[in-house]
């Protein structure tokens, strides 16, 4: 099977960057899917997380627009009753700052930030339950183009221009260090998890890495304490005020081997300190050249892999920590090499051979996944 719909383009690096730019695999947009058919708006009632979750998570990512339609959910529960994938990754709030379903939170409503892509959410959830499909919700925080239209004194601003900062791909971002905009995407987490989500991934838990750097100015940041201790004070506020629930992290793919924290915050300890999963995304294509000596690292992706993993493994275990897993992510789409079902297997197997047993998530911006990749003897 080939897999289709492969993504073969990211921007550069951004000239001047002070920071470490390994920019996230482009997400698919609303127009590639349509928008989801409603014959009868109404849902079951609220679900209960899975009672006998996975021992091993292993995931594939599907964004809200997936979710909502019927076509592309039956190609991923196919994905789960044929191959040894037993969870799936949905979209709650995108890189867009929407979220893909009716909440009952105020704050969503009054910034106009719901955009109901997945209708009968409920229903969903009991779904992939009844399969005993772990649901993880992701919810993209600092990177918010909604909330920093609907409140610019929580956006990060352009000191050049007085407008919103906006960053390589034209998206606002939210001032990391705004307890507000911390509690707006805590209230987001609890909304679903009292929907059923086994599980809530966080990501872009950072500062920005791209655009016009030299021209961002924060509107609570004070750009004395360190970046590193802003995002562990965040990490340690989710970890404070969803009490008991399962939450990931998703880290840029070298901190597992910086030990600075790569100019946005991200240090892999104080992720370890406050998650139940640490999901460096460890995607070989977006390595730079000259890493570990090869000009193109996305074409050994076992290399990669298995010493950025390898280097992980160490730092967990030096923290002592008994409560925190690694899972990384791991790529399922063409940027810079053609990434097919040997290739992704090479993946999953350095994960293995570097001692990290807790699972693993594929991403896919479309959504279609190698399947003979997928399916073990």
């Amino acid at each position: 099977m080939t897999k289709e719909n492969k993504v073969s383009l990211i921007p550069p690096s951004p000239e001047g960057s002070d920071t470490v730019d390994l920019p996230r695999v482009p997400e698919a947009e609303p127009a590639e899917v349509p928008k989801p058919v409603v014959e009868n708006n109404k849902d079951i009632g609220a679900q209960k997380p899975l009672t006998n979750p996975p021992a091993v998570v292993k995931a594939v990512y599907v964004t809200s627009w997936s979710a909502g339609t019927p076509s592309k959910i039956d190609h991923v529960i196919n994905l789960l009753d044929t191959t040894e994938v037993n969870a799936v990754v949905i979209d709650i709030k995108d890189y867009s700052g929407l979220v893909a379903y009716n909440t009952d939170v105020k704050d969503l409503e009054k910034y106009g930030a719901e955009e109901v892509r997945i209708p009968k959410l409920n229903s969903l959830i009991k779904k992939l339950h009844d399969k005993n499909v772990y649901v993880i919700g992701r919810v993209t925080v600092f990177q918010d183009p909604v909330l920093a239209r609907a409140r610019p004194d929580l956006a990060v601003q352009n000191s050049v221009t007085g407008s919103v900062w906006k960053d390589r791909k034209g998206l606002g971002w939210v001032d990391p260090a705004s307890k507000e905009v911390w509690d707006y995407n805590i209230a987001v987490a609890k909304d679903a998890l009292s929907r059923g989500f086994d599980e809530i991934n966080f990501d872009y838990i950072r500062f920005p890495s791209d655009g016009d750097l030299g021209a961002l100015k924060y509107s609570f940041y004070d750009g004395v304490k360190p970046k590193a201790d802003v995002i562990e004070d965040f990490f340690v506020h989710l970890r404070e005020n969803l009490p008991g629930a399962k939450i990931s992290a998703d880290l840029f793919g070298l901190s597992t081997i910086n030990t600075d924290d790569l100019g946005i915050g991200q240090v892999i300890e104080s992720a370890f300190a406050n998650f139940d999963y640490v999901s460096p995304m460890v995607y070989p294509s977006h390595y730079a050249v000259g890493f570990l000596g090869y000009k193109n690292p996305a074409d050994y992706p076992y290399e990669v892999i298995k010493y950025s993993m390898d280097h992980a493994v160490t730092r967990l275990r030096a923290t002592g920590s008994t409560t925190s897993k690694l899972r990384p992510w791991l790529q399922d789409f063409d940027l810079g090499a053609d990434y097919d079902s040997v290739m992704v297997r090479k993946e999953i197997q350095a994960v293995y051979d570097s001692g990290v047993n807790d699972g693993w998530m594929l991403w896919d911006p479309s959504n279609v996944y190698t399947k003979e990749a997928l399916i073990t003897e």
